[in-house]
């Protein structure tokens, strides 16, 4: 797809995608949403539909299979699904964040083994960095491997991991030299079927319901040397250079959640009448509207211009991914409470989807560093 980022601005063929993205999504994603949320399950016909439309992976570049698809073209594909459902655009999403170490930072042939099925959809990808103890500190990570000839040994639990479960793949973050603190972390991929590897309960959350998230448990899983990825101590560094392109795909999901909000709030508003006519008459209604389109267009704006940069590696791509993912999610969290307020007592319940949206806002405010730790990552990388 188009490399043409002078410009931090779509090309016609991203027009064309997101407009295939959004019928798509309208017509076989938009009508599970509420149930997945309700039910708390993996929405399995939104996967059944992006995989089939080749959605799913579609930063996977060609030589892999995949559509070779840029940073900003992801962002669309992300944030048009997010629009109608938000565990469900965590499917491209998590594909990209779990596989890009093997992407960055990979050996040819652990390339060629994991981004073809990738590719084909016939396994999806998770990434484990977190732990009971080491979240925002990553780097104060506990679980272990330790080299027995040809293989590695790992040892551990990851929480909070996304897609736990469901996905085949998982990039493990694990301590090979306890002395080094974070230049003593390596990535490792390893396989669900794998001896040793089990999952906790789902975690019973606030939004996102439909994207399970689980503990995983490493125990005694012994897996081929051949499996880390890039050399013995650069785990760390890969783990973080991948945050700084998938940070990105937080923003656009808190861009898609947000625009589902503020298009529902604005076809309420025209209906719902008050004091004899619609409520979109009032100037105090028109001006929460205002807002919320102003500070999405402005998120929005902030989020293409780093994937442009995420797709070129610009120097200043850690502080761009770090703000569109603070910036954006702030504005989701925002928009989607307001959308709330305009719809009033119908707002607060589950027969309108605003609420749903609201609490699915929320977590991009939290995950792939909470908005605290990207304000410090800004701080440190000043333009």
């Amino acid at each position: 797809m188009g490399k043409d980022f002078d410009l931090y601005r779509p090309s016609e063929e991203h027009d064309m995608l997101r407009e295939s993205v959004r019928a798509l999504a309208e017509a076989k994603i938009a009508p599970f949403a509420a149930a997945v949320d309700e039910e708390g399950r993996f929405p399995q016909e939104a996967l059944d539909a992006l995989v089939a439309n080749d959605l799913h992976a579609v930063h996977v570049p060609e030589s892999y299979g995949g559509a070779g698809a840029d940073a900003l073209a992801t962002v669309i594909v992300i944030e048009e699904v997010a629009r109608v459902c938000g565990s469900s655009s965590l499917i491209p999403a998590v594909n990209k964040l779990g596989s890009l170490p093997v992407i960055l930072s990979g050996s040819e042939e652990l390339k060629a083994r994991y981004l073809a099925p990738l590719a084909k959809g016939d396994a999806m990808f998770s990434y484990a960095l977190s732990e009971p103890d080491a979240g925002s500190d990553a780097a104060g990570m506990k679980t272990r491997a330790v080299r027995d000839g040809d293989f590695w040994v790992l040892n551990g639990v990851k929480r909070w991991i996304t897609n736990a479960g469901v996905s085949e793949y998982y990039t493990v973050m694990a301590v090979t030299d306890p002395e080094k603190r974070s230049k003593g972390i390596s990535a490792f991929v390893v396989e669900k079927s794998d001896e040793g590897v089990s999952f906790g309960a789902p975690e019973k959350k606030l939004g996102i319901k439909g994207s399970p998230t689980r503990e995983v448990y490493l125990d005694n899983v012994r897996i081929p040397a051949d499996r880390m990825i890039g050399a013995e101590g650069t785990g760390f560094a890969t783990a973080m250079k991948t945050l700084d392109h998938t940070r990105i795909t937080i923003a656009a999901q808190a861009l898609g959640i947000a625009q589902g909000a503020l298009d529902y709030a604005k076809g309420y508003v025209k209906e719902r009448k008050q004091f004899g006519k619609p409520i979109a008459d009032f100037q105090g209604v028109q001006f929460m509207l205002a807002d919320m389109a102003m500070k999405l267009e402005a998120a929005r704006q902030l989020t293409y211009a780093a994937a442009a940069k995420s797709e070129r590696v610009d120097g200043d791509l850690t502080f761009f991914g770090a703000a569109a993912k603070c910036f954006a999610s702030d504005v989701a969290m925002e928009v989607t409470t307001d959308a709330v307020q305009l719809l009033g007592g119908y707002g607060y319940t589950r027969d309108y989807p605003v609420e749903r949206m609201m609490r699915d806002a929320k977590i991009t405010q939290i995950y792939e560093g909470t908005n605290q730790i990207q304000r410090i990552v800004m701080a440190r990388n000043l333009p």
